[in-house]
């Protein structure tokens, strides 16, 4: 049987008009040829780390085991933030300790974790402005080659990171479900913070056809099963590929439509019955 080809994937603010995608790549392909790269993307907003841990909570479980994940949103880059590795049911997790791993480690449930220290997987010298050429790139590339991770530098625990503080969709006192827009992607649908599992336990036995969301003025019944629900340029609720709630609009930009932005206020209230309660 052929040995499995090593995996790195790479997750960055950088976008591509300059060099520094491809630099990392060939750091990485100089000490390991036989790597196969894999690009997130390169289009997060810049310095935007909690779209960083969005997509990496996303996307990580989609890779065969062993995957090595760097993730460079580094607004710190340079400063005294620690360069961190993280494994988890069998992956590795490369990222700067600025709340990048939040979603990743927040059930705690985390094999490995150090700070990297050891300057002999870095290159040299080290730029204070390029750590993801100098630091992220190389050090990746020597796991994939079988580094064992204790060797990068002294263990940490959860309590050393940094985590963000990401809002939690919560009950109101009207008995409505209380979220807010965690991130905006390319289409301009509006994602988020409230999950699938969380409405079920918030209107047990609802149909998602009856509940009601509102964002500022406008109000949209139901959460659909698709986007073309709904006539081309009118506002659809669906739960997309990551299990979150979106606001979208039919081939349109909801951004624009609804002019929402990150950390908007959604409310989702279930239908009155019968005796006043709302289930």
């Amino acid at each position: 049987m052929n040995k499995r080809v090593p995996v790195i994937t790479l997750l960055t603010d950088f976008g591509l008009q300059d060099e520094y995608v491809g630099v990392m790549k060939g750091v990485i392909l100089s000490i390991n040829s036989g790597v196969q790269l894999v690009d997130i993307t390169h289009a997060l907003t810049r310095h935007d780390v909690v779209q960083a841990a969005l997509v990496l909570k996303s996307t990580y479980s989609y890779f065969p085991t062993n995957a090595i994940h760097v993730i460079v949103v580094d607004p710190g880059v340079g400063g005294k933030r620690k360069v961190l590795c993280c494994k988890r049911g069998g992956h590795f997790f490369l990222a700067p300790d600025n709340g990048a791993l939040s979603l990743v480690i927040q059930d705690g449930n985390v094999d490995e974790l150090r700070a990297i220290t050891n300057e002999a997987y870095f290159l040299k010298p080290v730029s204070h402005t390029f750590h993801g050429r100098d630091i992220f790139a190389p050090v990746a590339a020597h796991l994939s080659r079988g580094l064992d991770m204790s060797r990068l530098g002294q263990e940490i625990g959860l309590s050393d990171v940094v985590t963000l503080d990401l809002p939690a969709p919560f009950l109101s006192p009207r008995d409505a479900l209380v979220g807010k827009i965690l991130s905006i992607d390319a289409f301009g649908n509006l994602i988020t913070n409230i999950d699938q599992e969380t409405l079920m336990r918030f209107g047990p036995g609802q149909r998602l056809e009856d509940v009601v969301i509102m964002l500022g003025r406008s109000k949209i019944r139901g959460i659909s099963t698709s986007y073309d629900s709904v006539k081309t340029g009118s506002p659809v609720a669906v739960f997309g590929s990551r299990k979150l709630l979106e606001i979208a609009v039919n081939q349109m930009d909801a951004r624009a439509y609804f002019k929402a932005g990150v950390g908007q206020t959604i409310t989702v209230k279930l239908p009155t019955v019968k005796g006043g309660a709302s289930r």
